[in-house]
Formats: C-alpha cells, sequence, structure tokens
C-alpha cells in the first residue's frame, strides 16, 4: 500500500536512502560518520519542506514495513529544500557551507523525482514501478506538465525501467563529478472537478 510519510518513519527512510548517498559518491559522506549523518538527515526530515520531509515522499508500506520510498518536489522549490539540513549542520557543530547536495538537479518548470529506493529484500515486485506512478499522480494533482529524473549513466538497468514507463532523455548532467541523463515524461492533464 502507498501512504504518505509520517515523522516517525524518517529513520527507517533515510537508513534506506543511504544506498543513494553511497552511490553518488556525496563528498559529505567523507566529513561526517554515517550512523552521525543518517541521525542528521532524520532530524532535518522532521522540516515537511526538507528535501526528504513528510511532504515531500511517499512510502510503499508491505505486510506494515517500509519496502520503498519515493520524494519530489517542484523545480522551484529547489533552491530552498536543504535549508533545514544546513540548521542541521550548525546544531551539530558542523559548517552550514557543507552541504549532502552541491548541484542543481531539475530543470526548469518540472515536478522532479529526486529520490526512489526500494529495500533489497523486496526488489522484483514492481515497487518501484508503483511509487513512480504514484508520484507522477502527485506532481499531476499539482498541474505540473511534466516530471523529471536523473539516472546514473552506469545504470542501464534503472534507466530502461524508466523508459518502458515513458521517460525519454532531454539532457546530460552531472551531479557529483557523475555523469547522469536527465529524463522527462510527459503527464496527463489533471482536471479539477
Amino acid at each position: 500500500m502507498i501512504r504518505t510519510i509520517q515523522a516517525k518513519d524518517s529513520m527507517e527512510i533515510t537508513a534506506l536512502l543511504w544506498e543513494i548517498f553511497e552511490d553518488m559518491e556525496l563528498p559529505l559522506l567523507k566529513e561526517i560518520p554515517q550512523s552521525k549523518l543518517i541521525e542528521m538527515v532524520s532530524e532535518a526530515a522532521e522540516d515537511p519542506n526538507y528535501r526528504y520531509g513528510v511532504n515531500r515522499g511517499l512510502v510503499y508500506e508491505y505486510n506494515g514495513k517500509i519496502a520503498g520510498a519515493i520524494f519530489g518536489y517542484p523545480a522551484q522549490d529547489e533552491p530552498s529544500i536543504d535549508d533545514s539540513f544546513k540548521h542541521v549542520l550548525q546544531t551539530h557543530g558542523f559548517a552550514p557551507s557543507l552541504n549532502l547536495f552541491i548541484d542543481q538537479e531539475a530543470l526548469p518548470n518540472e515536478w522532479y523525482l529526486d529520490s526512489i529506493v526500494v529495500n533489497k529484500a523486496y526488489r522484483g515486485m514492481g515497487i518501484g514501478t508503483k511509487l513512480i506512478e504514484a508520484m507522477c499522480q502527485t506532481a499531476s494533482d499539482a498541474d505540473f506538465e511534466r516530471i523529471g529524473l536523473n539516472v546514473d549513466v552506469a545504470n542501464p538497468k534503472a534507466k530502461k525501467l524508466y523508459s518502458s514507463i515513458g521517460f525519454k532523455k532531454v539532457a546530460d548532467i552531472t551531479l557529483s563529478g557523475h555523469h547522469y541523463e536527465h529524463l522527462c515524461k510527459p503527464l496527463e492533464a489533471h482536471t479539477k472537478a
């Protein structure tokens, strides 16, 4: 079942997101130990407007366990989505100039699918596709005409999945020194009753 994220989910979801952080080889991972960084991201997630806040994501719950999570937001929110994390950095004695993400990821006028992760124990069940479809609906409900995401060129399996559900390459982008393709999918118009 897909549901909105609750504050109590933040630590478990952040632990799942760690796989993405490692894959992206984010520079901050060299500065702060894993357990501390997970704690800090979870703390920042208490702000609903944070990149990983409750207003930004959905979870797939399977037999009472979080099997996967997805986060997204309007591109115009990107300049402020990490403000709460900067505050958490300061409260824990780190420089506010540090950040988990350093590059702009979204293209103008799109709903940006920031992160999707499925617990390894639940992969191959279609959970990722269902989460993406749900996020597409969220974007459509917010009157966006397209949704975008970045896929690592070193991950052809993920690109194949995204392509199979209608995403097409529109640009190349570099994030944390890695080459990505920016893919977009047009969304069906949402008609308000």
